[in-house]
This record gives C-alpha cells, structure tokens and sequence, in this order.
C-alpha cells in the first residue's frame, strides 16, 4: 500500500473518529467540563480556602494542572476504549482488517482520535480553570509535549482494553478499579512531600504521578520528581503499549476468536 494510501486511511479514521465524538459533545466534551467545575468550587475554593500554601503556590493553583490533566486522561482512554469496541460490536472492523490498510494504521488512526478527544477536552477544562485562578503556563513547549505523549498512552491503553473487552460492562471495569484510583492517587490534589517516606516510594510505582508532575512543572515549573527520569518512563509505557496493541492487532486477538 503506497504512502499516499495509508495517510487517506488513517485521515479517514481520524475524521471519522472526531466526528463520531464531536457529533455527542453533550455526552463527550460537555460533561467534563460541569464535573471539573465542580473539583474547582469543591476543592478549591471551599477546601482549598482551609489549606495552607504548597510550594509557594495556593491549593488552587497547585491542583490546576492535574485536574486538567486528569481530564485528558480520562477522555482519552475513554474515546478508544468505546469506539474500538463499538467496531468490534457492530463487526465493521473486519472490513478495516480485510482492506489493504495496514493494522498499524488502524491503530494510529484510533489512537490519533483519542488524542484528539483529550485535547479538545483539555483546552475547555484549561478555559474553565480561568474563571478560577490565573494560569500562567512557565514552559508552553514542554506542556504541549506532554500532553500530547499523555494523550497518546492512554488512548493506547485504551485500545488495550477495547480488544480484550467482551461487554459493554467490560470497558468499565479498568477505568473505574484502576485508571480512577491511579489518577486519584497520581498527585492530583497532593505533593507526595506530605507522604511518609514509605508511602512516597509506592507513589513512585504509579506513572500517572510523573505525567502530573511533568504537566505541573510546565505550567507552575514545580515538581516532586525529576522531569528527564519522568518523560523516560512516559515514553517507555509508550513504547511498551504501542507493540503490544499492534501485537494484538495482528493476531486477532479479541477480533477472530
């Protein structure tokens, strides 16, 4: 398949895909932003009013950058799980398996549609965050950077989860027993200083904590962890989902069987 061939296929997986979440923006894009408003008048303004300073910054500035984060996440791995699943469900992906087009293809046009998603949902949570408290971004290329590899992973993760899942109920269960108390647990609301020292260096198994201090440090540039080690462990899970889904992917796994 020439190359002119495989950028139509994956541009039309990826405008298929934006269509398909652009299309329900009231169920996609809409929601996050009411329930991340909420984390801002909870947290923030009514609890946060009660905490003291962390680092230098005030709790609302502190918890900013991962809340929106957390929403990139979140929007993500939900944006590929459904949709890759949905195909499965409805047998149109045998038709994407059977065309010319490469497997990696299809996985980079699902992924890029997952990416997309966490995006445009980013920028809305990082709009509403505005009316909160001023956002001043101290290093815009390493934010961006960061979150697109954020996107990028969890959209992988994604994907993972979609081939295995067997249900409807299936694509639930790993959002809710893992990625939530990951996410939860990854930094969001607390600098892992605060943590006694055993408590810390479990923190450190748990990689959305480096993808948390990594955004923070490129918008309020303060971190718990160092931010080379960081991005090496974002692009090592990179690395380690992508061969495993495209592994997946070619040998039908979830698909054929």
């Amino acid at each position: 398949m020439k190359l002119k061939h495989q950028y139509i296929a994956f541009k039309t997986i990826l405008v298929k895909e934006i269509l398909r979440f652009s299309r329900i923006w009231i169920q996609t894009i809409l929601p996050p932003a009411i329930t991340t408003t909420l984390y801002f008048i909870i947290f923030g303004n009514l609890i946060g009013s009660q905490i003291d300073d962390m680092d230098g910054f005030s709790y609302m500035e502190y918890i900013v950058p991962g809340l929106i984060l957390m929403a990139i996440i979140t929007n993500s791995y939900a944006n590929v799980v459904s949709s890759f699943y949905g195909s499965k469900f409805q047998h149109n992906i045998e038709e994407m398996l059977i065309s010319p087009t490469p497997n990696y293809i299809i996985l980079l046009g699902f992924v890029a549609g997952g990416v997309a998603r966490g995006i445009i949902v980013g920028g809305v949570v990082t709009l509403v965050s505005l009316f909160f408290t001023d956002l001043s971004i101290q290093h815009y290329f390493l934010t961006s950077v960061v979150v697109v590899l954020t996107a990028i992973l969890f959209s992988l993760a994604g994907f993972i989860n979609a081939i295995f899942a067997k249900s409807f109920d299936d694509i639930s269960i790993v959002p809710t027993f893992i990625l939530t108390p990951l996410t939860y647990l990854g930094g969001v609301f607390y600098t892992i200083k605060l943590l006694p020292e055993f408590w810390q260096a479990v923190s450190l198994i748990n990689p959305i904590l480096y993808m948390v201090n990594t955004f923070r440090y490129g918008i309020i540039g303060i971190s718990d962890i160092d931010i080379t080690y960081a991005f090496g462990i974002i692009m090592t899970f990179i690395t380690l989902l992508f061969w495993w889904s495209l592994s997946l992917l070619n040998r039908g796994v979830g698909i054929r069987n």
